[in-house]
């Protein structure tokens, strides 16, 4: 019996994450789940933060977590022995925000990650986010060290539990979408990409990177291989700097992930160019223009940018935004005026046709000259009234 690994690049007590909490955790019914408090034990508020954890799953999710407690590697025996029983009676735990170094500092040469493996295997649901989801992996980012302190990017060596569990090679970024900087990238878990690509240099072990969007959840069933995305991102797999983007809402499997992130079979960037070139869809788009069609023309923009940006992750996300939100703006200007006009024309020229008929011709006066100021003109011929915008 295997259980699921699901890994989230934050959010694990935002309300983008209560419905996929609530859908794992009523599973499980009411067995015995923790909330281990290793990663952000270090931080003076750390009681409080287990606290508003629990607050946060009781009062939104509906679900009453406890706290398992291993903030120190040279903690009591007794301490520690408390804990290891009360994962080995949990059906779910739950590791979250905090330091990864710190994290893996406590729990390297211990039996945490035996137990974390061993709640897997025997059906549980082991969730890692943010500062946890980096430590699973066969290497993890130091990201106070590279992006508070200064240091060169190194890799620390990970506890491995994808290897582990599923056979896969690869290094975890959370945060991998994040845009908290601004103009300063501070995606890939707040390093940036440019030094994301240095640190690849170093992976001179074939291992790949699995990057998790913020706000974003990848549920991994162990027994199955079935992958799943959820929430307000996507999953990112890179080797050898090409990538894979898996939306949410799509789905893969453990061996196509496996397939990706150990191979240098993804999609290059560079191979976009050939589709883009042989595609109709400039021709499409320029059509779309001259008929007015701003629906269309947008359509034909994303079908483009999904080959240009498919393996950039956080800019496939933004431009596409951008893009919908200057097609909503630029959509009036691609319609004939007249088409929008035309309501208001037609109710001030009744007017002034029932003013003429009751021989009020101050009134007929007034529009006309209402409508000519507006840079309308109007016309009475033998065929009727006309209007026309004015040159």
């Amino acid at each position: 019996m295997s259980g699921r690994l699901v890994i989230m690049g934050s959010g694990e007590n935002a309300p983008t994450m209560v419905k996929l909490h609530r859908t794992l955790m009523k599973e499980l019914g009411d067995s015995t789940k923790y909330m281990i408090d290793t990663p952000y034990g270090f931080q003076v508020n750390a009681d409080d933060l287990g606290a508003k954890y629990q607050q946060y799953f009781d009062e939104s999710v509906g679900a009453k977590i406890e706290l398992a407690q291993w903030r120190r590697k040279d903690a009591s025996k007794v301490e520690h022995e408390r804990t290891l029983s009360q994962l080995q009676q949990a059906s779910w735990v739950l590791a979250g925000p905090g330091s990864p170094s710190y994290a893996l500092n406590q729990w390297t040469d211990t039996a945490i990650p035996a137990a974390f493996a061993d709640l897997v295997r025997r059906g549980g649901t082991l969730v890692t986010g943010s500062a946890a989801a980096a430590t699973i992996g066969v290497h993890a980012i130091p990201v106070y060290e590279i992006y508070k302190v200064g240091e060169d990017p190194y890799w620390l060596a990970g506890l491995n539990l994808l290897g582990d569990l599923l056979g896969i090679r690869a290094a975890v970024v959370p945060h991998f979408d994040n845009r908290e900087g601004g103009r300063h990238d501070t995606s890939c878990c707040y390093i940036g990409m440019h030094r994301l690509e240095i640190l690849e240099t170093q992976l001179h072990d074939g291992a790949g990177i699995i990057g998790v969007d913020e706000h974003t959840a990848v549920v991994i069933e162990v027994g199955t291989g079935a992958v799943s995305v959820h929430g307000a991102g996507g999953l990112t797999l890179r080797q050898s700097g090409k990538s894979v983007f898996i939306a949410s809402g799509d789905s893969t499997t453990v061996d196509a992930m496996r397939e990706a992130l150990h191979s240098t079979n993804t999609v290059e960037i560079a191979a976009t160019t050939d589709l883009i070139a042989n595609s109709d869809l400039l021709a499409t788009f320029r059509e779309a223009l001259q008929s007015g069609d701003s629906s269309a023309a947008l359509a034909a923009v994303l079908s483009t940018e999904d080959a240009v940006f498919a393996t950039d992750a956080a800019a496939h996300q933004e431009l596409r935004t951008m893009l919908v939100e200057l097609a909503d703006a630029a959509h009036s200007g691609l319609q004939d005026p007249r088409t929008l006009l035309s309501p208001l024309v037609d109710v001030a020229l009744n007017v002034r046709k029932l003013a003429r008929e009751n021989k009020d011709y101050a009134m007929s006066d007034l529009v006309r000259d209402s409508l000519t100021a507006a840079g309308i003109e109007v016309r009475d011929t033998p065929e009727g009234v006309q209007w026309d915008l004015a040159k």
